[in-house]
């Protein structure tokens, strides 16, 4: 989403994770970005470890980008805006607010 809202010159008000910053930092020099860049944590990281023991239960185990992203939403009881939908089988297993555009 990040991505193609640069491609497109629009502005960028959503809050990003620092995981995004690792995967486009272009980001951090885009003047149209007006969100919080939200810092990973501890938590957020074991959070993470559990997601994924939880989702290899079910067989659908997921990247660590994916599980991070998901923990640091969860941690901070934010909505995660995506158009990636294996971020709804985290959400089966947990309390990932989440919504797919």
């Amino acid at each position: 989403m990040v991505i193609e809202k640069v491609k497109k010159n629009e502005d960028i008000k959503e809050n990003i994770t620092e995981v995004t910053i690792v995967e486009y930092p272009p980001i951090m020099d885009y003047k149209k970005f007006h969100g919080k860049v939200l810092i990973i944590e501890r938590t957020d990281v074991l959070l993470s470890i559990e997601l994924q023991r939880r989702l290899r239960l079910i067989g659908k185990p997921k990247p660590f980008s994916d599980l991070l992203i998901a923990s640091i939403c969860i941690n901070r009881n934010k909505e995660l805006l995506t158009k990636d939908k294996d971020f709804l089988d985290i959400a089966k297993v947990s309390n990932l607010k989440v919504k797919i555009i």
